[in-house]
């Protein structure tokens, strides 16, 4: 399948289907959210992991949205903690992690917070920061450039 771009950038629908490889996440449902600044993600029993070298970093367990009892603890190292305010207007403070996000056959670095997303409908959201000069959004289409498949 040939990718839909409109000039030099890919057209995303308002969902896809993402790989964070350096998570061993192979496939993971976002809603892709231009209103969101950051990427998110649904995260629970984070904990902080400090290494000899005084490193800090986070462990945490990523649950599927299609088969809750299917769930992957993974790490990352912990590149701050941020002060974030949700859709509702509730600030809380978040621990961040960069890695590398997978969508359309393009591999790229994000910035990524750790949260309890549990009642919202989608376990990652993809902000504007991470799309920026990259893709354009067809706020009706879906899964332009993924398919469906197994999540985690």
């Amino acid at each position: 399948m040939k990718p839909k771009v409109l000039g030099r950038r890919k057209i995303i629908g308002w969902r896809e289907w993402v790989g964070l490889p350096q998570l061993g996440i192979e496939a993971i449902k976002v809603k892709v959210d231009s209103g969101a600044r950051t990427c998110a993600i649904h995260a629970t029993k984070i904990r902080y992991l400090e290494k000899q070298d005084g490193e800090i970093w986070v462990s945490f367990v990523v649950v599927s949205q299609i088969a809750p009892r299917r769930a992957m603890r993974v790490r990352a190292p912990l590149v701050e903690r941020r002060v974030v305010r949700s859709s509702m207007g509730h600030a809380s403070l978040r621990p961040v992690i960069r890695t590398h996000i997978s969508l359309g056959g393009d591999t790229w670095p994000v910035e990524i917070t750790l949260v309890n997303r549990d009642p919202m409908g989608f376990r990652m959201l993809i902000g504007r920061q991470a799309l920026k000069g990259r893709y354009y959004i067809h706020p009706a289409k879906s899964f332009i450039q993924s398919k469906a498949r197994e999540e985690i």
